[in-house]
């Protein structure tokens, strides 16, 4: 597959266009191409570009939306043909992500889902008003590496802490790593609970896991 067809690939990506990153993903395997090669060398670098220029100020969340979406779309139409190869992503790492008990807010929580998933992990994504013990179930159940708290309500936030301590209580707070984030939420409230780490937005979870995978 030429040069010109991966920059095309992170293009639509780029773009937001959902029908042209799943067109170019079907020519992909029609064409043989590998499917991991086309995601890692195409759709995620357009990704990657994205989420840069949404960190700059360049780029605006609707952006981020539709690319997350034309990502998605891209990886739906090659996920099959990784099967039929037995091949899979490496994965980076697994997430139990879900909004705390008594928040109901969504698009935030789904889109850092969508990115970190766009971006090789795992995701379980638990939805909203998630009580603390089923963060806590769900996470080793799947053997998670991070767990993710989102609120976007000061009234909920002092479910993030009470979580870091239901972990401590049960002994298991090594096992994981806790990434909080959400409107009202702070780095130095994150340092003030014994989080793991931190983000302000959606682009800026993902570099926080893929850092918190490195043991940063």
């Amino acid at each position: 597959m030429s040069t010109e067809t991966f920059q095309a690939m992170a293009q639509s990506v780029m773009d937001g266009e959902k029908e042209e990153a799943a067109r170019l993903a079907r020519q992909a395997v029609a064409e043989g191409i590998d499917p991991l090669v086309a995601i890692d060398q195409g759709f995620v670098a357009g990704m990657r570009y994205v989420g840069e220029q949404y960190t700059l100020g360049e780029m605006f969340l609707p952006d981020l939306v539709l690319a997350a979406e034309a990502m998605k779309a891209a990886i739906a139409e090659l996920e099959p043909e990784m099967a039929r190869r037995g091949t899979a992503r490496q994965v980076l790492g697994t997430v139990v992500i879900g909004t705390v008990e008594g928040d109901i807010h969504d698009i935030g929580k789904t889109l850092v889902g969508t990115l970190l998933s766009a971006n090789g992990f795992k995701v379980y994504d638990l939805g909203v008003n998630v009580p603390l013990q089923t963060f806590l179930d769900k996470a080793l159940e799947v053997n998670a590496d991070i767990i993710g708290l989102s609120t976007l309500l000061t009234t909920t936030m002092i479910n993030q802490r009470k979580f870091v301590q239901a972990l401590e209580a049960a002994g298991v707070r090594s096992r994981f790593k806790v990434l909080v984030g959400g409107a009202p939420v702070t780095r130095s409230w994150a340092a003030e609970i014994g989080a793991d780490g931190y983000s302000e937005d959606a682009s800026g979870a993902v570099q926080a896991a893929i850092q918190l995978m490195q043991g940063g």
